[in-house]
C-alpha cells in the first residue's frame, strides 16, 4: 500500500509499505477514507520537534472504515465508519486518571508515536475511534479532529452570550473557531489575518467582520480573543487590545517567546488561557458535522491523492492558496 512517511525533519516520502496485518487485541484495522493536513504536521516536518519514531506514517486528522477488529473489541464492527482521536494517552498518570487525557504526562499523537492516516490503511487502538454517520462525506468526517480543537478553544475562552470575540488567524483552527462562535448565539465575531483571501473566505462563510489588528482601536467591550497564529507579536497586540476583565485563549503553535509584563495581567485582570488539543469535545464535534457540512466544505481548499502530499506540504509552508484545509482523499484521489 502507499503511505506518506516522515523519516526526519524535511524528509517526507511517499512509499510502498506492507499493509497492516491482523490487529492486536484492543486494536482495529482501518481503510482510510480521507485525511486532513494540519499545521502541526507541517511544524513537525520543518522542525522534527515531535519525531519520536522514524519512519512513521504521518497524519492525525482522518476518517476511515473498520476492516478488522482485534480480540476484546466489542464497541466497533467491520464496516463501521469512524473518525480518529489524535491523542495517544497513557491511561495511568494522574492527569489520565482525572480524565484529562489532553494533558497526559506522556501524551503523544497519532502519526508520531504510532502510524497515522496518510496511508491507504492503518491501525489504531479501538479507544481512539468514534463512529460517524456513514452518509457523511469522508472529507467532512476528516475535519472532526480540528473541529474538536476549535470547540475546545471556544469553550476554554468561555465568552458570555452576545459578547464580541476577536479571532486572530484564519487558518483551519481560527476559521473553525469563528464558525462555531457564529453559530453560538447572536454575537459580533471579528477576524484578522494577513492573508486577505483567507480572511475573506472565513468572513463570507461565518458572517464575521474582518479587522486590521494594527489599526483596530481599543474597544471597552472587547474582552475576549483567540490567538490561532502562534505569533508572539500578535499575542502582544491582542493583550493590548483587550479591555479589563478579558480573556485571551492561545491555541496556535508558537515559534518564539512572549515578553510579558505580568503586571498587565494583574492590573487589568486579564486571563491568559492555554488550549491544548481537546478534552471531551470530539464526540460533540462529530455530532456537529452534519449541520456544519455546507460551511465546512467551503473551507476545503483542495483534495489531493497520497502521491501529492509532499508537494502540498511545500505549498502550505509558503502560504500559497486561499483555502483553509487540504484533504487527502483515499477513495478516488480527487
Amino acid at each position: 500500500m502507499k503511505a506518506a512517511r516522515l523519516h526526519a525533519a524535511g524528509d517526507l516520502r511517499v512509499e510502498d509499505v506492507p499493509s497492516p496485518g491482523e490487529p492486536a487485541p484492543d486494536w482495529v484495522r482501518l481503510r482510510v477514507t480521507a485525511a486532513g493536513i494540519c499545521g502541526s504536521d507541517l511544524h513537525n516536518f520543518r522542525t522534527g520537534q515531535w519525531i519520536s519514531r522514524a519512519p512513521s506514517v504521518a497524519g492525525h486528522e482522518f476518517a476511515g472504515e473498520v476492516t478488522a477488529v482485534g480480540g476484546g473489541v466489542s464497541q466497533l464492527a467491520i464496516g463501521d465508519r469512524v473518525v480518529a482521536d489524535s491523542r495517544f494517552w497513557c491511561s495511568e498518570c494522574p492527569a489520565c486518571r482525572a480524565g484529562l487525557h489532553n494533558v497526559c504526562a506522556r501524551l503523544g499523537f497519532v502519526g508520531e508515536v504510532c502510524d497515522g492516516g496518510f496511508a491507504e490503511e492503518t491501525e489504531l487502538p479501538a479507544r481512539l475511534l468514534l463512529r460517524h454517520d456513514p452518509a457523511l462525506d469522508p472529507a467532512i468526517a476528516a475535519m472532526a479532529e480540528p473541529l474538536a480543537v476549535a470547540l475546545h478553544a471556544v469553550r476554554r475562552l468561555s465568552a458570555p452570550a452576545g459578547a464580541p470575540v476577536l479571532v486572530a488567524g484564519c487558518g483551519p483552527i481560527g476559521g473553525l473557531a469563528a464558525l462555531i462562535l457564529s453559530r453560538s448565539g447572536e454575537r459580533p465575531v471579528l477576524v484578522a489575518d494577513r492573508n486577505a483571501a483567507r480572511a475573506g473566505l472565513v468572513a463570507e462563510v461565518t458572517g464575521a467582520t474582518i479587522v486590521d489588528l494594527g489599526a483596530l482601536p481599543g474597544d471597552p467591550i472587547l474582552r475576549h480573543a483567540i490567538d490561532a497564529t502562534g505569533n508572539v507579536a500578535v499575542m502582544a497586540r491582542l493583550l493590548d487590545l483587550l479591555a479589563g476583565g478579558g480573556t485571551l485563549a492561545l491555541v496556535g503553535i508558537s515559534h518564539g517567546r512572549l515578553d510579558l509584563d505580568p503586571n498587565l495581567l494583574v492590573e487589568r485582570e486579564i486571563a491568559l488561557v492555554g488550549c491544548h488539543a481537546f478534552a471531551d469535545e470530539l464526540a460533540p464535534a462529530v455530532a456537529m458535522l452534519g449541520d456544519l457540512a455546507p460551511a465546512l466544505s467551503r473551507f476545503v481548499a483542495e483534495e489531493i491523492a497520497i502521491d501529492e502530499i509532499p508537494a502540498a506540504y511545500q505549498r502550505l509552508i509558503v502560504g500559497a492558496g486561499s483555502g483553509l484545509k487540504t484533504i487527502v482523499r483515499m477513495e478516488t484521489g480527487r
